[in-house]
C-alpha cells in the first residue's frame, strides 16, 4: 500500500516507515509533506491509497484544508494522528471523511490494528501461502548457515519475495550475524514464551529486519530457555508465518530434537548441505536414513554440495550413488568472498556481486522460484547490471 505522510516530525515519519516496512503487504511512504498547505499545493503524481496526517503539526488556519485534501485524493483512506484534544481539527477531519484516528505517541499495536482495517477496506488481502524451506548440515562446518542466510537475502533482493529466516540452532545460533550488525530484541524462545500473542504483527516486531522484505528470527540466546520451547509452538509460528511471507527459510543446524523435527515435518523442501568429502558423505547417508525412516518422501530431499571444485577424486556421481539421492545444486568454492561476507556481517550479494558465489545464489533462487532467466530481464541481468551501475 502506498501512502502520503503529512508531518513536520521526521522521527515520526521514520517510525511509521519502519512499522510499515514490517507489514505484509508492505506500507510504503511515497512522500512526506511538512503541512496541509504544502500537501494540497504539491499533489503527488501518483495518487496514494492512504494519507496519514499528523494533527499536532496543523496550524489553526490550516484545518479547513482537510476537506480540500480529501477531494484531491478521493480514493485514499485518511488517518489522523493527534495529541490531546484538538476539537476543531477532529470536527473538520470527520467532515472530510477521516476513518482512523490514533493518539500520539504512536502505539504500534494500535497502528497495526488500524492498518489491518485499512487493508480490509481497500480490498487488500494479507493472507499468503508461504513455502517452508529447511537447510540442514550433514556435518559440522558444511556451510549451511552461510547458505541459508545468504540465500534468504538473495531470494528477497533478486526475486522480490517476502522472506523470513528462522534460526533453529539449539545453542550458539548466530545466523543474524551473517547478514546484520543489529542486536536481536527478541528471540525464538521469547516468542514461544508469549505464543498466545502470535500473529503477523507480533512476529514482525520480533525480527531483525535486514531489508524491508527480509527479516531474521534469532535463535534462543540462552540454552536454558530451550526447555520452554515446545513442538506445538513451532506449528503455530509456521502457520502464521505462511500467511505473511512468501518463503520461510529454516536454519536447522545439525542437531535433530523435538523442536527441529516438528519444523522439518512442516517443511515443503529439505536441503541437506554437505561437502564432497568422505566424512560428509558418511554423515549425509546417516541423515538421509533418518529422514527416510520418518517417512519423508524422496522428492522433498534436495542435496546441495557446498565448496564444490571440479576435478577431484570424488565425483558428484559417486556422492549420488552413495546417498541414493540427486544433487540439485552445487556451490563453488570461493573462500575469500565467503569469509569477507561472514567477517563483516554483510550479505554476499552486497559485498561481492560479481563473484561466482553471487551467481550461484542467483541460480539457486531461480531453481527454487522456477523463474526463468529470460523473464523480467532475468535474475542474472538484475544482479550484474546493478554491479556495473
Amino acid at each position: 500500500m502506498k501512502a502520503l505522510m503529512i508531518s513536520r516530525d521526521a522521527s515520526l515519519h521514520d517510525e511509521i516507515a519502519a512499522q510499515g516496512a514490517a507489514r505484509m503487504p508492505v506500507l510504503r511512504l511515497l512522500e512526506r509533506r511538512s503541512g496541509l498547505r504544502d500537501a494540497v499545493e504539491r499533489m503527488l503524481p501518483e495518487a496514494p491509497e492512504l494519507v496519514i496526517v499528523d494533527a499536532s503539526g496543523i496550524d489553526a488556519d490550516e484545518a479547513d484544508l482537510l476537506e480540500r485534501l480529501a477531494r484531491q485524493y478521493p480514493l485514499a483512506v485518511l488517518m489522523l494522528l493527534t495529541r490531546g484534544q484538538q476539537q476543531d481539527v477532529l470536527i473538520r477531519a470527520m467532515r472530510a471523511g477521516m476513518r482512523e484516528v490514533l493518539q500520539l505517541p504512536l502505539v504500534h499495536k494500535a497502528f497495526h490494528e488500524a492498518m489491518d482495517r485499512v487493508d480490509i477496506q481497500a480490498g487488500v488481502t494479507q493472507m499468503r501461502d508461504g513455502k517452508v524451506l529447511a537447510f540442514i548440515s550433514c556435518k559440522g562446518g558444511s556451510g549451511a548457515t552461510f547458505l541459508s542466510t545468504n540465500f534468504s537475502y538473495a531470494l528477497a533482493s533478486l526475486a522480490g519475495c517476502k522472506v523470513l529466516l528462522i534460526d533453529l540452532h539449539g545453542q550458539f545460533g548466530d545466523a543474524t550475524l551473517y547478514v546484520s550488525d543489529q542486536k536481536p530484541a527478541m528471540t525464538l524462545s521469547d516468542i514461544c514464551a508469549q505464543i498466545a500473542r502470535m500473529d503477523g504483527a507480533f512476529l514482525a516486531s520480533c525480527l531483525v529486519h535486514v531489508t524491508p522484505n527480509f527479516g531474521v528470527l534469532a535463535a534462543a540466546d540462552d540454552p536454558a530457555h530451550k526447555v520452554d520451547m515446545q513442538p506445538e509452538h513451532m506449528d503455530r509460528i509456521l502457520a502464521v508465518a505462511r500467511q505473511h511471507y512468501d518463503y520461510i527459510v529454516l536454519d536447522v543446524g545439525r542437531q535433530i530434537d523435538a523442536l527441529s523435527l516438528r519444523a522439518l515435518d512442516n517443511a515443503d523442501a529439505i536441503y541437506p548441505v554437505l561437502q564432497l568429502a568422505l566424512p560428509d558423505i558418511r554423515d549425509g547417508r546417516r541423515l538421509l536414513d533418518i529422514f527416510r525412516s520418518l517417512g519423508y518422501p524422496g522428492e522433498r530431499l534436495r542435496l546441495i554440495v557446498n565448496r564444490y571444485e571440479k576435478g577431484g577424486r570424488l565425483r558428484l556421481a559417486d556422492l549420488e550413488q552413495a546417498l541414493g539421492a540427486e544433487v540439485v545444486h552445487t556451490v563453488p568454492n570461493d573462500y575469500i568472498a565467503a569469509t569477507d561476507s561472514v567477517n563483516q556481517g554483510i550479505p554476499l550479494l552486497q559485498l561481492s556481486r560479481t563473484s561466482v558465489l553471487a551467481r550461484s545464489l542467483a541460480e539457486l533462487v531461480e531453481l527454487v522460484t522456477a523463474r526463468r532467466v529470460t523473464e523480467s530481464r532475468g535474475l542474472f541481468d538484475r544482479l550484474f547490471s546493478r554491479s556495473e551501475a
